[in-house]
């Protein structure tokens, strides 16, 4: 763990929040390879499970929210952490991240656990007399059902159907730790899906298989990957059955998503609040009901370093140690680099000018500098899937060298080809 977090930090993956005056715990910055690693995650989850449905619609929704939406949801009342002090050393714990009775750190006596709300408050309002306090949103869900009679309205749609968001998520975590895994701004993944009570079990199955294949076919070995149910007795007060797809990071097992059957508890809620109507009406059957939604929720912050503990490797190269991050081709930063053998006798022009046609389709870099070998160590690095080679024979002929980083196998392809060559690796719908 401690290797992938100084390679993010010294390559610009990721970096925290504010280094110049010390950092700030449990934010965290995802720089320029981390960005775009971090986007074509999200892209290929909107692809996958709204852009080719046609049982699903998006929304994105204001993170701050009136205040009573979070009293309807009960994270007013409910949403709270467990805190326990060392009278040591006066650090701070969540009760159910401790394994004994005693302060982890240095062995102390803790004190009796103590109620603690985990929002972030803000005041909204142009002056402290009229401003008025209300919160970060702590999820993303809430927005889709305060939204959800507005959605099916206007959208026309017809139950089943879900509605997917992606968006920024604020907890004020007491201890946050390993990297970004726990942190206190995050981004999630989340779809609200309404169906039938009758159907619910059914559309669970589904959503089960169809989020288990997305993780595979990011790439994530399935040995690392498993299904955890949470027993009755632990389940949050809206769900009916939660189970979370977990991986095996180096500091354990931990939560990516969670699927959740959240039965009819939140419009119900809502509707008792506002006061206004949120059941659906099936104008074929001339029925009105309040449907049952079924969640899939993911964090997009968790995936990413799922997907980084699991691309991370290192091998030997003609004798050198070599460092490679094996992102399937369509999560890399960086899709290929364009290199000239040498810089003299036109090369680095063609080069130069291939590089600038492919960027047009997809994120690449240029590079002339050291020995041909080093620079495709450097983008192996960073994960980058291609190595584009002009040599002498590009003058000759038009056409170029194409490595590939983990087979490191050489293919020669026209000039005109190599976009649609690397394009068709890199699509999103070649699953």
């Amino acid at each position: 763990m401690d290797k992938l977090v100084s390679l993010c930090k010294r390559k610009g993956f990721i970096f925290q929040s504010s280094g110049i005056y010390g950092g700030i715990n449990g934010c965290w910055d995802f720089g320029p390879l981390g960005v775009e690693l971090k986007r074509n995650l999200k892209d290929d989850w909107w692809y996958h499970f709204v852009q080719v449905r046609d049982d699903m619609v998006g929304l994105d929704a204001s993170i701050i929210m009136h205040p009573q939406v979070w009293v309807a949801s009960g994270h007013v009342e409910a949403f709270h952490d467990m805190l326990v002090d060392c009278k040591e050393c006066k650090k701070r714990f969540r009760e159910d991240h401790l394994e004994g009775d005693r302060c982890p750190d240095c062995g102390g006596e803790l004190t009796e656990p103590r109620a603690f709300n985990s929002m972030l408050r803000t005041r909204l309002g142009v002056s402290d007399d009229t401003a008025v306090d209300t919160y970060l949103r702590p999820e993303t869900c809430q927005s889709i059902f305060v939204d959800f009679k507005e959605i099916y309205s206007s959208s026309r749609v017809k139950i089943p159907f879900g509605i997917a968001q992606i968006g920024k998520s604020f907890r004020n975590e007491v201890n946050p730790r390993n990297f970004i895994f726990r942190s206190r701004e995050f981004e999630q993944m989340e779809i609200e899906f309404f169906c039938r009570e009758e159907d619910e079990e059914f559309w669970f199955e589904r959503w089960q298989e169809d989020i288990w294949k997305w993780y595979v076919n990011l790439g994530i070995r399935e040995s690392r990957l498993r299904w955890y149910e949470h027993p009755k007795e632990s389940l949050a007060h809206y769900s009916k059955r939660t189970v979370d797809v977990e991986y095996e990071f180096p500091f354990g097992w931990g939560e990516l998503q969670g699927l959740a059957n959240r039965g009819t508890y939140d419009l119900t809620q809502h509707s008792r609040h506002s006061g206004k109507d949120l059941s659906f009406f099936d104008q074929e059957k001339n029925e009105r009901f309040i449907p049952t939604v079924i969640e899939p929720s993911a964090g997009v912050d968790r995936t990413a370093l799922a997907v980084l503990c699991d691309a991370y490797d290192e091998d030997e190269v003609n004798g050198e140690k070599r460092v490679v991050m094996r992102f399937h081709p369509k999560l890399a930063p960086i899709k290929a680099g364009v290199f000239p053998l040498v810089k003299k006798e036109g090369l680095a022009e063609i080069a130069e000018e291939l590089e600038r046609k492919l960027r047009r389709k997809f994120p690449t870099v240029y590079d002339h500098s050291g020995a041909i070998g080093r620079r495709y160590r450097r983008m192996d690095e960073i994960g980058t899937p291609f190595g584009i080679c002009v040599d002498f024979e590009t003058r000759e002929n038009g056409t170029v060298t194409i490595r590939e980083r983990d087979s490191m196998e050489q293919v020669r392809v026209p000039m005109e080809e190599v976009a649609e060559y690397i394009g068709k690796r890199i699509s999103f719908d070649q699953d």
